[in-house]
């Protein structure tokens, strides 16, 4: 399974911060990935969380399509 397909396959179970990639597939570039995964077509927003000791990091989250 490659990096994209581990990360798009948690997206779609719970938002995805750069540690949940880490441990989970080994990916230190989560943008880089995100950024592919926006590029093939999927609706990822970002959005900025913060930790219990105060740091703001990413989290992506996969939104549902709206189809017209």
């Amino acid at each position: 399974m490659t990096q994209n397909e581990w990360i798009l396959a948690a997206l779609k179970e719970k938002p995805l911060t750069p540690l949940d990639a880490l441990e989970g597939c080994g990916c230190f570039r989560l943008a880089a990935r995100i950024r592919d995964l926006k590029d093939m077509g999927h609706n990822i927003t970002t959005r900025s969380m913060i930790t219990p000791s105060g740091k703001i990091i990413a989290q992506y989250v996969l939104e549902e399509k709206i189809y017209d």
